[in-house]
């Protein structure tokens, strides 16, 4: 179980992304001096969406292609309802969820962002939030669904909004720190 301090967390994302769930995660995350990493589909910077309008840019580190799940201790998915519908059609992001699931490591995702789990079969059997409108593909991909903050399911966070951000990082930190979670496949 890594100190927060010497975790490797990576951050999945592509254009659309909800600005703060992209930018608190990373921004208090590295402020505990954890390595943290941006990966995009196409190695390439992306632009957010920020209250109805494009956002700020957002630098990339690595491009999807480069990362090898083992590299990392926790993969944090921003929502937004552009992102992770993009990025559900992406088969390297896709298996790149299955990977670290099968891991047993830590995956937050927050948002719209639970249909990357619904998209690598990560949901099934789980209990699991999300933002309201996606709740019936989450229950219809095998969930159990629940309207609460943060939830978390043997290492697998989830969150349904911006308004609930303090209560995932802090979650997401707690989850790093105990390490692995072993799950059946």
């Amino acid at each position: 179980m890594p100190a927060i301090n010497e975790a490797r967390i990576l951050i999945m994302a592509t254009h659309g992304f909800e600005q703060s769930e992209l930018e608190a995660p990373r921004d208090k995350l590295k402020s505990t001096g954890a390595t943290v990493h941006l990966a995009t589909p196409g190695g390439e910077d992306i632009r957010g969406w920020n209250k109805g309008d494009w956002g700020a840019q957002a630098p990339h580190d690595r491009a999807l292609g480069e990362i090898d799940a083992a590299d990392y201790d926790a993969l944090v998915l921003p929502g937004g309802q552009i992102n992770p519908d993009i990025l559900r059609t992406d088969e390297t992001a896709v298996q790149l969820v299955r990977d670290f699931v099968d891991a047993g490591k830590i995956v937050a995702a927050i948002c719209h962002a639970p249909w990357m789990l619904v998209e690598a079969d990560a949901a099934r059997g789980r209990r699991l939030t999300s933002y309201p409108s996606i709740r019936t593909d989450v229950v219809n991909a095998g969930a159990e669904w629940v309207d609460e903050a943060v939830v978390v399911d043997n290492g697998i966070i989830t969150s349904r909004n911006p308004g609930d951000l303090d209560a995932f990082v802090t979650k997401i930190i707690e989850e790093v720190q105990e390490g692995p979670h072993p799950r059946a496949a």
